[in-house]
């Protein structure tokens, strides 16, 4: 992503940019997906089936229990629905095993334009990715961006630039995109979970220095009526704005919600909190964000404290907006100018992500998406599978198994508690515990000995352990 003119895009969207840059997808044959599709569609006939009679569905009011979906990850551009055939499977045999929620996006992020012509339809990518959560048992959930090129200046062929595919529909067309968003609803039924738009992308007034919030809200409100209006049950979220924050005593756009690890940028809660109070209706609010700054990339006052944030940004979310809370993305390591994440190990880069993730779980999180960086080759820091290019690709990697078994021992509504640490011991471990299921993390570069519930443990440098 670019950078706004006294408004620096947010550090991870930057480093992440491959994962939406979405050049033209691969070919591929049309047997793999009516093969996926016929094996499943008696199963799917059935489920489908039972949604729309009212069995198993989410209560008509906002937000509840269907608007908890724990934890889960987005698909990105490369993931594993295409590849080498016996590493597709064996990534389909991973997911399967230890099902959590999948986020999709209609366009790029590995899927074609959906409606590359006024009224012609292109759901091919969309179908494959769909098939592939519905083989895995997943809660899926569709994030509603972004436009086909027609909707926002262009014509009918697709410009796969960063640059024109940031850019938001024009506003003639809100209506036009709204309908694409209940076309994809009526086309699966089995979708509960649509979040509308992503980061706020191409609704920055540079005239204004602030986000134009009233545009997004204008088409969040025509999405949400779409989408209600084919799919009753379905639960719809936004705005999906990026909380960014600077270090405490800098930065001019300081607010209220601050910490230790510094305060969001006002603007942010300036457009969250004009969606808030202008929407038609909501079932969850979604954010995304990082725990270090958007300027310098700090993790204030280290990369285990500024994990905090999550916690202090979430309770305020709920407070502001009364609405179960969903971080559609969050990020604990920055990357470098090269678009890189690779300074850290990977037993670092787990130690924080699982600080990350308790700080979320305490907080009261209904979902949390990890963002998957999947990559084509063997090399890829921080991705929860092999590569399915690869011949011996599809098996999970380290991130995988702390993600899974964090679902599985942590879900939204889990009875927490905080297990005994000796004193000596709380600055350098953090602890998390539920029924059985204890979690504890080493945050020093060092071999520690910390005693955790009267236990002496033995931990290496940056271990997370399960007891």
């Amino acid at each position: 992503m670019g950078r706004h003119r006294g408004w620096p895009a947010p550090p991870r969207a930057r480093s992440r940019v491959r994962g939406w840059w979405s050049w033209p997808p691969r070919g591929r044959t049309a047997g793999l997906l009516a093969g996926a599709l016929l094996a499943l569609a008696v199963l799917v006939a059935a489920t489908v089936a039972a949604w729309q009679s009212g069995g198993g569905g989410p209560p008509d009011r906002p937000g509840g229990a269907a608007a908890t979906v724990g934890w889960g990850f987005t698909h990105t551009q490369y993931s594993a629905d295409l590849g080498q055939d016996s590493a597709v499977k064996a990534a389909e045999r991973t997911l399967g095993a230890a099902p959590v929620a999948q986020n999709q996006h209609i366009m790029g992020w590995g899927v074609d334009n959906p409606e590359p012509r006024p009224g012609k339809y292109n759901f091919t990518d969309l179908d494959r990715r769909i098939a592939l959560m519905r083989s895995t048992g997943t809660t899926p959930v569709l994030t509603l961006c972004c436009a086909p090129d027609w909707m926002k200046g262009g014509g009918e062929r697709t410009d796969w630039s960063q640059k024109a595919l940031e850019k938001a529909p024009d506003r003639a067309h809100y209506k036009d995109f709204a309908h694409l968003a209940g076309v994809i609803a009526q086309r699966y039924p089995d979708v509960r979970h649509f979040i509308v738009w992503n980061e706020f992308k191409g609704f920055y007034d540079e005239s204004r220095n602030r986000w134009d919030y009233e545009g997004y809200t204008e088409l969040y409100n025509l999405v949400y009526k779409q989408i209600k209006q084919h799919n009753r049950r379905a639960l719809v979220g936004g705005p999906y704005v990026v909380m960014d924050s600077e270090a405490p005593g800098t930065g001019s756009y300081a607010s209220r919600v601050s910490g230790d690890w510094g305060a969001v940028d006002q603007r942010a809660v300036d457009a969250l909190e004009y969606w808030d109070a202008h929407k038609d209706g909501a079932d969850f609010v979604v954010v995304d964000g990082a725990s270090y700054t958007r300027t310098g990339n700090r993790s204030v006052p280290d990369e285990f404290g500024a994990t905090r944030k999550f916690a202090d940004v979430t309770a305020w979310l709920q407070r502001t907006t009364g609405l179960p809370v969903w971080w559609a993305e969050w990020y604990v390591e920055p990357a470098d100018e090269h678009d890189s994440r690779r300074t850290w190990t990977e037993e670092h880069r787990l130690a924080v992500q699982a600080s990350a993730m308790m700080q979320l779980a305490a907080s009261g999180v209904a979902g949390a998406f990890y963002w998957n960086p999947e990559e084509e080759g063997a090399d890829c820091p921080g991705c929860l599978w092999r590569s399915t290019q690869l011949a011996d690709g599809g098996g999970g990697l380290p991130m995988f198994d702390l993600l899974t078994r964090f679902a599985r021992a942590f879900p939204p509504g889990a009875p927490l508690r905080t297990p005994d640490v000796a004193e000596q011991d709380r600055a350098r471990v953090r602890v998390l515990a539920a029924g059985s299921a204890v979690l504890v993390v080493n945050t020093q570069n060092t071999p520690v000995t910390a005693h955790v519930d009267g236990r002496a443990l033995d931990l290496r440098p940056y271990e997370v352990r399960w007891l």
